[in-house]
């Protein structure tokens, strides 16, 4: 099966409060001494295996698990990278900015080739979370297969950047991206670094290309209370040949919502 998914969640609303418009969910700013990790490795050999990579960062709105154990011939090619300040991480994903080089708060690729009796079990979720500033959206993926091969994307990013353009800190970048309202080109403009590093946040995707003979899926969601709840589900069992894109995208400039008892002098 050759199938390609595409999840990509971007958001920003904004508030009318008083004479000025606020944003509500603004991207987060990335803190002054920055962390970052990376794992990458190449392995390919016969027996048991048991791999596992996790993220969590409340500071950012990040969380993610990725997992897989079985018994059996593989061949693994893959990088985890995760920093604070999305400039450093510089990647190509085909689904974001024009299949341009864009900043990234993690990126993760997997190229697997996998066979065996023992069926190769495990699964991968990304998740913005909405408590700390986040989205609200999560995508999963959920596998028991004997054989597959994949190449797969995960990525996500949540923070302005590190060093905007124009002398400004990113601090005030909040308030510049308040001002610029519904002007996209402005928008693009003050989320793009120094370094001339585009910053696509809030954005939390998957792209994956796979054969498998087992059971594979995905399940995607985005909500957002009282405003916006966003499913979609896949799982497939037998041996397959299919093409996916999934997307769901809000454009990233201020919404204008009258707030309850706008008006009353209390």
């Amino acid at each position: 099966m050759k199938g390609v998914i595409v999840v990509a969640f971007m958001l920003a609303i904004a508030l009318m409060g008083g004479c000025s418009i606020v944003l509500a969910n603004p991207p987060l700013v990335p803190p002054v001494q920055y962390e970052q990790f990376c794992e990458a490795q190449k392995v390919s050999g016969t027996g048991v295996i048991d791999v596992s990579t996790s993220v969590i960062d409340k500071k950012i709105a990040l969380e993610y698990y990725n997992t897989m154990a079985g018994d059996g011939d593989m061949e693994l090619d893959s990088e985890h990278a995760y920093s604070q300040d999305p400039e450093k991480l510089k990647r190509v994903v085909s689904s974001v900015n024009g299949s341009n080089e864009t900043g990234f708060n993690l990126f993760e690729t997997t190229k697997l080739t996998y066979a065996g009796e023992t069926p190769l079990t495990g699964g991968k979720y990304l998740h913005s979370k909405a408590f700390y500033g986040g989205i609200g959206a999560d995508v999963q993926e959920m596998f028991s297969v004997n054989e597959m091969e994949k190449d797969e994307t995960a990525f996500f990013a949540s923070t302005t950047p590190y060093q905007p353009a124009g002398n400004v800190s990113p601090e005030n970048l909040i308030k510049k991206l308040k001002e610029a309202g519904r002007d996209t080109k402005e928008v693009e403009k003050l989320m793009t670094a120094n370094n001339e590093i585009y910053i696509p946040s809030h954005l939390v995707g998957l792209e994956t290309k796979n054969s498998f003979n087992g059971t594979w899926g995905t399940d995607a969601k985005w909500h957002k209370i009282f405003y916006k709840d966003i499913k979609a589900h896949e799982m497939f069992t037998g041996t397959f040949e299919a093409e996916k894109t999934i997307k769901f995208h809000e454009n990233p400039v201020p919404d204008i919502i009258r707030p309850p008892c706008d008006g009353i002098d209390c």
